[in-house]
C-alpha cells in the first residue's frame, strides 16, 4: 500500500478578500455628461422573445397553423392526449382560462381549455366520433382533460 507523505512545498494558503462596504446609489449610478448631445434619451425595444402582435382574424390565422388533420394524427399517434401536451406539441397560445364550448348532441356541452380556433377544430373531431374525451372528475364538471382515438390505428 502506498504511504502519503505531506510536502510543504505544495502546502496553499488561502486569505479572505475583506468583503467592500455597499457603496451609496449614487455612486454607482454615472454623472451626466454637461454636453447637451451627450445624454441621448434611451431607446425603448420590444422583448426579443414576445410574439408579433396581430390584428383580428389575421393573429388568429398567423398564429398557429395547427390543422384538423395534424391534431387527428397526433391524437391517433397515442393511447392519451392530455390537453396541456396538445397546447405544448402544437405551441397553441393563449391564456390559462381559454375555453371553448363545443355542442356533442342535443343537450349536451363540453369544454374544451383551447382558444376558440384550436378548440373548434378539436370539437369537430370529437362530434365526428374520431377522437374520445375524458372529463374532469375533481371537480366534476364537463370539461375536456384530455382525449383519445376511437378507432384502432392499423398496424403493419
Amino acid at each position: 500500500m502506498p504511504s502519503f507523505e505531506a510536502r510543504p512545498e505544495l502546502a496553499v494558503t488561502l486569505e479572505l478578500a475583506p468583503t467592500p462596504e455597499p457603496a451609496a446609489v449614487s455612486e454607482l449610478a454615472p454623472a451626466p455628461d454637461p454636453r447637451p448631445d451627450a445624454n441621448p434619451a434611451p431607446i425603448s425595444q420590444p422583448d426579443a422573445w414576445a410574439p408579433p402582435r396581430l390584428q383580428g382574424s389575421q393573429a388568429e390565422a398567423e398564429r398557429n397553423g395547427c390543422t384538423a388533420p395534424q391534431l387527428r394524427r397526433f391524437i391517433k399517434s397515442r393511447a392519451y392526449v392530455p390537453m396541456h401536451e396538445l397546447r405544448r406539441r402544437f405551441a397553441i397560445e393563449g391564456n390559462d382560462d381559454d375555453v371553448t364550448p363545443v355542442d356533442m348532441d342535443p343537450g349536451t356541452r363540453v369544454f374544451v381549455g383551447l382558444p376558440n380556433r384550436e378548440g373548434r377544430l378539436l370539437g369537430e373531431l370529437l362530434r365526428s366520433g374520431d377522437i374520445g374525451y375524458e372529463l374532469s372528475f375533481d371537480p366534476i364538471a364537463p370539461i375536456v382533460v384530455g382525449v383519445f382515438p376511437m378507432r384502432p390505428v392499423p398496424r403493419a
